[in-house]
């Protein structure tokens, strides 16, 4: 059997988010993934499982989990059909073709590019690859928690772990995770933009709701409608689970500071995780009692992203006004 299709991927210091937040703040690269992103952890796990006789695959996309899917279909051998809505940037289009995959565009979001791909699942007898609900996913996603165990040791807990939310498979990968090290009483500190915020909005409504529209420029977290099982996390006594909002400037402002502080390019939905230390949002949650000062050290998830280029943050620049 082929893989794992991941990498160990670094962990590292920032400095300057350290310097800025009074606490070591930790970065778990899954920018350095093949992929570009951590989805390649979940999708590789579950194509070895589920798609090794497949005559093929279909992933339904706005970008990261096709490009983990394509890549993985390319390592297997497998052709690879990706849907995206219409919002996926060229470059996205093109990295897929890249990567050998038939890319077809439908629908204006990702929740009607997936209906599409179900229904190639159907007519074409295609292995349908989620690209965040599924629980071989979130397994595999996991291991992004054991490998900082690895490294900092299971008695050396973070004092909080932060991550952006899209659809909500990397959150169900994180708490199974810090489970699984014994670490279930670390809180993770969920990140959205507004306009793309479908799990903050189920938070606060304590149902799962579905948002009218995706009015955020981070495409990639424009799921309208959290998984079931990432919700019933946020709804457990057991992990605390604490979901914060940025404004699309914001998290542009965490992407173009990353990129002059670490010197890597990120997406704008990594961005909205990067905001939590750049725009203070973990500081307000200490002052707010919602966190413990100190701390202890901060792990910050880089989820990475492959739909970003010098162009695609030049475009962005353009779209999303400046705060006045």
């Amino acid at each position: 059997m082929p893989g794992p299709f991941h990498i160990n991927t670094p962990l590292v210091e920032s400095v300057g988010m350290s310097r800025r937040l009074g606490t070591t703040v930790y970065l778990k690269m899954e920018s350095s993934q093949p992929s570009g992103s951590f989805k390649i952890r979940g999708i590789g796990h579950l194509c070895q499982q589920m798609a090794m006789q497949s005559k093929g695959i279909v992933c339904s996309s706005g970008g990261n989990a096709g490009m983990a899917a394509a890549h993985v279909a390319r390592t297997m051998g497998l052709p690879a059909t990706i849907v995206v809505p219409s919002s996926s940037p060229p470059l996205v289009v093109q990295k897929l073709q890249d990567q050998g995959a038939t890319v077809k565009i439908t629908g204006e979001v990702w929740d009607e590019a997936n209906t599409e791909a179900l229904r190639l699942t159907e007519t074409e007898g295609l292995t349908y690859v989620p690209p965040f609900d599924h629980p071989l996913l979130w397994e595999g996603h996991s291991t992004v928690i054991t490998e900082i165990a690895a490294s900092m040791g299971r008695k050396h807990k973070p004092g909080a772990v932060v991550v952006s939310v899209g659809g909500g498979g990397l959150l169900c990968g994180v708490a199974q995770g810090l489970r699984g090290v014994g670490w279930e009483d670390v809180p993770i500190v969920t990140m959205e933009t507004v306009g793309a915020d479908c799990f903050n909005a189920a938070v606060k409504a304590g149902t799962i709701v579905t948002l009218e529209a995706i009015t955020s420029e981070a495409k990639c977290l424009g799921a309208k409608t959290v998984c079931r099982k990432a919700f019933q996390y946020s709804q457990s006594t057991e992990q605390a689970i604490i979901s914060e909002l940025v404004t699309d400037q914001q998290a542009l402002h965490a992407v173009e500071t990353f990129l002059d502080e670490e010197r890597v390019l990120v997406e704008l939905a990594c961005g909205a995780a990067l905001a939590a230390v750049y725009s203070g949002v973990i500081q307000r949650l200490q002052d707010e009692g919602r966190l413990p000062r100190p701390l202890g050290y901060l792990v910050v998830i880089v989820c990475g992203g492959s739909s970003i280029n010098r162009e695609q943050l030049a475009n962005l620049q353009k779209k999303i006004p400046r705060p006045t």
